[in-house]
Order: C-alpha cells, then sequence, then structure tokens
C-alpha cells in the first residue's frame, strides 16, 4: 500500500515545523486534521515517521530518510504544476506569505484587495506572526521583512513606503500630568510602554538627530509583544498609561485627531521600508510571480 500524496504533504508540514501545532499554525489547518494524515501515512507505509511525546515531535530515523527524499520530490511536483500555470491566461493556485503584524496591518491592506480583484482565480493565505520564521522551511512561497532580518539566498523586492519612521507618543493627558520630555535621556524618568519580541528580546529604544545617536533601554508598567500585543499598548497610550514608541502609520490617525501628540519628533528614527522577498534556488509560481509583477507596477 502506498501513501496519499496530499497525506505526505502534510508529514511533511508537520517535519518543517516540528510539531503539529505550529504546522496547524503554519499551514492554517488543524492540529487534528495532521495528525490524522500522519497516522494515516504511517499506516499505509507500515512504519512510525515520528517520536510523540507531551513535549516534542521529533523524526524517527526512518522518518528522516523518508523527508529527506521527500522535501525535493515535492517541491518538484509543484514546480511542475506551477510550470503548467504559465500556460493559462490568467495565473491561477495559491499565494503563501508570512509577514510581520505591522505588514498585515500597514502594508497589505492598500494592496492585497485591488491584487484580488485583478487575479480573482488567486487565493492568498497570510499569515501574520513577529517570529523571524524561515518561510522557505515552513512551505511558503514569499515573506515580508525589513532589511536586516531577511535571509541569505533570497531575493527581495521593495513592498510599500520606502521611508519609514518609529512615532514617540503619548496622550495630552499623560504630558499635562507627567511634563514632555526634552530630550530622549529625560525617558529615562517617565512611564514608558515597551514592547518584546516573541524570542524574548526587549526591543530598546532608539533615537538620532543630525550626526547623534542615543539608544536607551527605559522602564514602565506595561510590556506588551511585538505584533499582538501592540493595539494593547496603543490602547494604555490613549488612555495615559504613558509614552510608547510604534510605527508611525500605526497611529498617524490618532495623531491626526489629537488623541495622541508627537513626542521629541526630531529625534525620530527613519528606516527603509520593507520588501517582499522569496527564494532564488526554486522556480517563482505563477502566483507569487504575478504579485510581484503588481507590486513592481505600482512603483
Amino acid at each position: 500500500m502506498s501513501a496519499d500524496l496530499g497525506d505526505l504533504q502534510l508529514v511533511l508540514a508537520v517535519a518543517r515545523a516540528k510539531g503539529f501545532r505550529e504546522a496547524a499554525r503554519l499551514s492554517g489547518t488543524s492540529a487534528s486534521r495532521l495528525s490524522d494524515a500522519v497516522r494515516r501515512a504511517e499506516t499505509a507505509l507500515g512504519i512510525r515517521l515520528f517520536h510523540r511525546t507531551t513535549r516534542a515531535v521529533t523524526l524517527t530515523e526512518a522518518g528522516a530518510a523518508l523527508v529527506a527524499r521527500l522535501a525535493p520530490a515535492v517541491e518538484e511536483v509543484e514546480n511542475a504544476l506551477d510550470a503548467i500555470n504559465g500556460f493559462r491566461d490568467r495565473p491561477a493556485g495559491t499565494l503563501r506569505l508570512n509577514v510581520p503584524v505591522s505588514a498585515a496591518r500597514l502594508i497589505l491592506p492598500s494592496i492585497l484587495p485591488d491584487f484580488l480583484k485583478a487575479y480573482p482565480e488567486i487565493r492568498v493565505e497570510v499569515t501574520a506572526d513577529s517570529a523571524a520564521t524561515d518561510t522557505l522551511a515552513a512551505g511558503f512561497d514569499a515573506g515580508i521583512r525589513y532589511d536586516e532580518l531577511l535571509e541569505q539566498d533570497m531575493i527581495a523586492v521593495p513592498i510599500g513606503p520606502r521611508e519609514q519612521r518609529f512615532a514617540l507618543v503619548a496622550s495630552p493627558d499623560y504630558l499635562a500630568r507627567h511634563g514632555t520630555p526634552a530630550h530622549p535621556h529625560d525617558l529615562l524618568r517617565h512611564a514608558c510602554i515597551r514592547g518584546r519580541f516573541t524570542n524574548g528580546n526587549q526591543a530598546a529604544w532608539e533615537f538620532e538627530r543630525g550626526e547623534e545617536s542615543i539608544r536607551i533601554d527605559p522602564t514602565g508598567p506595561l510590556t506588551v509583544s511585538i505584533g499582538g500585543g501592540v493595539d494593547l499598548g496603543v490602547e494604555a497610550a490613549l488612555q495615559g498609561v504613558g509614552l510608547i514608541m510604534i510605527f508611525e502609520q500605526w497611529v498617524q490617525p490618532y495623531l491626526d485627531s489629537g488623541e495622541l501628540v508627537a513626542v521629541l519628533e526630531p529625534w525620530w528614527l527613519r528606516f527603509t521600508g520593507p520588501y517582499l522577498y522569496y527564494s532564488d534556488r526554486r522556480l517563482v509560481p505563477a502566483p507569487l510571480r504575478a504579485f510581484i509583477d503588481f507590486i513592481r507596477d505600482r512603483g
């Protein structure tokens, strides 16, 4: 008896993610569906593919041997199907993107709706997180990252605004009660709402004015996860809990309404906008090629 190709693809997803829960999150399916697929594949092949414990899922020796041969074979099948797409009048298929939460909120809303209208036969699956996910290993077609996080052997295409700023903001109420900082070092005496990456590192606050650069590590009553917790941090700032440093575009509506006030704006750090990146080691799928051409045409 031979295993079903669809089940083998899900086996590969579990192996890449090193667990059912993470594979389910990345692939947009359920852990139970993945578990059933692995069980069917093991039954069909007559051999155990994974060691399962309450803490970890690891490949058996046989599973590792299968995955080593299976991964390039599945990629070749996907490339063959993508090549067929080239004969269509219009590209079709699924485009899988892994992006930071900031890109899902600030970059893609101005791009994806028009893209989907232009290419009705393409489906887009977006996974938004703040982890430095290996997009190729996790089964994504492409990702969005800022230049310092770009992986090796990747092609980068500019997407979205080419310059952004980190804004330091606070509510008028907070500033009325505690005063307005006149220099970045003054923030060490203020309540600051901080962000923490998924790896546990806390993001320092950086400032630049002319040739002067300052990096500080202020304290405060609230720390939120960078990505999913940012909206909570913004709401706390709106309620006068403290100052927050965040993408300017994220809080622009509150600056326009006066609910938040710019602080130390001459010191705000400027940085290069994000990139769409994808592997240079495989055939570019037709949906991804259409997306690349679309964002390039938009300038």
